[in-house]
């Protein structure tokens, strides 16, 4: 029986990204100029909960330029909960509005109301705008 307050993510769907396509791609052809997070959990108790806020950006590390989340794939929003079953991994994927040209450098980071939020610092700009981060 499910907890009150856990929800299902919206999107339950594990695709698999061919990576050599994905290095074929150019940003240009992907048109929309928004910036991909995927994020990979690793579960270190049974039955974690994890959620994302839409308090999260990308903030420039050179800049006060910030990306705010338009888009979250695979993880509910807070206030609900996602549940990761027992000691597994779990991949989810933001997708955040445009950064400017000349940033080179940003941090991810979950600006939160309480402790726990997470903070990715020093990502290095790509040409594709498409990133791999642990949490």
């Amino acid at each position: 029986m499910p907890r009150p307050g856990i929800q299902e993510p919206p999107v339950k769907a594990k695709p698999e990204v061919d990576m050599e396509v994905l290095a074929t791609l150019h940003p240009e052809l992907l048109g929309d100029g928004h910036i991909y997070v995927h994020c990979h959990f690793k579960a270190m108790d049974d039955d974690t909960l994890i959620r994302i806020w839409k308090s999260t950006f990308l903030i420039d590390c050179h800049s006060p330029s910030r990306a705010s989340l338009i888009h979250a794939e695979n993880i509910t929003y807070a206030p609900l909960w996602t549940q990761v079953p027992g000691r597994s991994d779990f991949s989810f994927l933001l997708i955040f509005s445009r950064l400017p040209e000349n940033c080179k450098l940003f941090d991810l980071v979950e600006e939160i109301p309480q402790p726990g939020g997470f903070v990715i610092k020093a990502i290095a700009r790509n040409e594709k705008d498409v990133y791999h981060v642990n949490i």
